[in-house]
């Protein structure tokens, strides 16, 4: 076990990383923050800051002589840089686990190859793939296989000729096609494996998006028991299939009334942020637990939760991108009973930039959802 007061590193600075920190301050230990960004939310409250990129080995080494272990807040730092850490100190999730989950092409083979339920789809590499793409795949959804999120780098395509526009747009960068589903809803759920294998799974949550980007969070989902618990086993049978150790988040359609796994996160999730006011420990907690060897903490779910994303354009009069900017009137939420208001400290404000988000818990379902939408719409948060 690493055990307080050690000092532990943390890749990336945005609010993941800032939550993992104040996570483990809690808990009695010190954090090491890598980021190139100077005005990172984590590096802003952590023990230091090294300012530097993921491939600045002189900065590596300084946080691997540092550091009693190393975790990441995102899937896009190099696995080149979780390969190198690992010579020193460990590194949890690995770089395996995280390459796998950090390319579209790798992650819907790795399903594919292990009887995983996904949905069918091709890999896209040169305008031929395009020519001879099985069509029932359309309508479809073309995504660039690496550096894509919250809707960017993907585009809805009707036809082969669709696609083959949207293709030369991202500049022919490889890309999966995959076949639009019928919906009945998202749903996702986060756990936390141990390196013994041990596994602690979240209640599963549902999700709701808005131009790509997750609006609204539920949980504990409704959705029947038997998809709640088949979404906690294919999470946790992902988990152990990638040897995976740390915290980690599936994403999954339902279609149909059954499973479809659509992603995976190597991390902390969006749509885990209620487990910091609804659980008896946070997503967050988990990942540092995870990180130095400690039992994982109780996943049980003590209130029901609603959370909302609150993104940048709300910052701007009317939502508007060339409206005057101010900030909101956070005074309307801190009025709403049960509500939770978590702010990045983000240094500024853009459209589609998740700047924070809140949490509304109480012991019923439906009025805290209901709450919840009040609230949205009570600060402005604007429908799609």
């Amino acid at each position: 076990m690493i055990l307080p007061p050690a000092t532990l590193g943390m890749l990336g600075g945005g609010q993941l990383g800032r939550f993992f920190v104040a996570a483990a301050h809690e808990m009695g230990y010190k954090v090491w923050v890598l980021d190139p960004d100077p005005h990172s939310p984590a590096g802003l409250i952590a023990d230091r800051h090294l300012q530097a990129g993921y491939d600045d080995f002189a900065a590596l080494d300084t946080l691997a002589d540092a550091c009693a272990a190393v975790t990441t807040e995102f899937e896009n730092v190099p696995a080149e840089t979780l390969d190198y850490l690992a010579k020193f100190v460990p590194v949890r999730p690995g770089a395996a686990a995280v390459a796998v989950c950090q390319n579209r092409i790798a992650e819907k083979s790795f399903l594919r190859d292990n009887g995983l339920p996904h949905g069918p789809f091709a890999v896209i590499q040169s305008d031929a793939d395009i020519a001879v793409a099985d069509a029932s795949l359309f309508p479809a959804i073309l995504k660039v296989a690496r550096f894509g999120y919250d809707g960017k780098g993907q585009a809805r395509v009707a036809t082969a000729a669709e696609a083959l526009h949207a293709f030369h747009r991202f500049k022919g960068e490889a890309c999966v096609l995959e076949a639009m589903l019928p919906l009945d809803c998202e749903v996702s759920v986060v756990l936390a494996r141990d390196e013994n294998g041990a596994v602690s799974t979240f209640p599963t949550v549902e999700n709701q998006h808005s131009r790509g980007i997750l609006d609204v969070s539920i949980a504990p989902a409704r959705v029947a028991p038997a998809i709640e618990a088949e979404a906690r086993r294919c999470a946790a049978l992902i988990a152990a299939r990638l040897g995976f150790i740390g915290t980690l988040a599936v994403e999954f359609f339902v279609t149909g009334g059954r499973l479809v796994v659509n992603e995976m996160a190597p991390r902390p999730h969006n749509s885990g942020h209620h487990t910091i006011d609804a659980c008896v420990a946070s997503q967050y907690e988990q990942q540092v637990r995870a990180l130095c060897g400690l039992p994982l903490g109780d996943t049980t779910q003590h209130s029901a939760s609603a959370m909302v994303n609150l993104l940048g354009e709300l910052w701007f009069e009317g939502g508007e991108p060339h409206g005057r900017y101010r900030e909101p009137d956070w005074s309307i939420l801190h009025a709403v009973p049960g509500l939770k208001l978590h702010l990045y400290a983000k240094h500024h404000a853009r459209h589609g930039r998740k700047m924070g988000h809140f949490t509304v818990v109480g012991s019923d379902a439906a009025d805290v959802l209901a709450k919840a939408l009040a609230a949205r719409a009570a600060i402005g948060v604007q429908d799609a």
